[in-house]
């Protein structure tokens, strides 16, 4: 029976699978807030093309590596999907999906205590004096 792909594809599918492997690494370790969905799921991806081209060149314990790896990236990906969809919409001020702690505040609204000058605190107007 001849396979489905060449080894020179599979190689190469490999290598593409590597690379994820590498760069998911790299990012997870270069930013302290990553992403851990997008992680998981390069992760995924690596594990299932590595997966892909052992097909054609079999190493068992590569296989099981890369088999119990796509399962704990699955596992991930379920679970920051099941956190996310607990998670309450953030009130005003907080840090939602795709937000950081370093985003702008918001403006404040004009309300009754803001004056016509239209900030915090700020005194009447002079023909708005005190009522008597």
């Amino acid at each position: 029976m001849t396979p489905l792909l060449s080894p020179l594809a599979a190689d190469i599918i490999g290598m593409v699978g590597t690379a994820l492997f590498i760069g998911g690494f790299a990012y997870a370790n270069a930013r302290a807030d990553f992403d851990r969905l997008w992680f998981n799921i390069v992760n995924l991806a690596g594990a299932l093309l590595l997966l892909i081209s052992l097909s054609v060149n079999f190493n068992l314990p590569a296989f099981v590596l890369e088999a119990a790896w796509a399962t704990i990236a699955s596992w991930g990906i379920w679970k920051v999907l099941r956190e996310r969809r607990r998670k309450p919409l953030p009130s005003k001020g907080g840090v939602g999906v795709g937000e950081s702690d370093d985003s702008p505040p918001l403006a404040p609204t004009p309300g009754p205590s803001l004056g016509r000058e239209g900030g915090h605190g700020a005194a009447p107007a002079a023909d708005e004096g005190t009522r008597t």
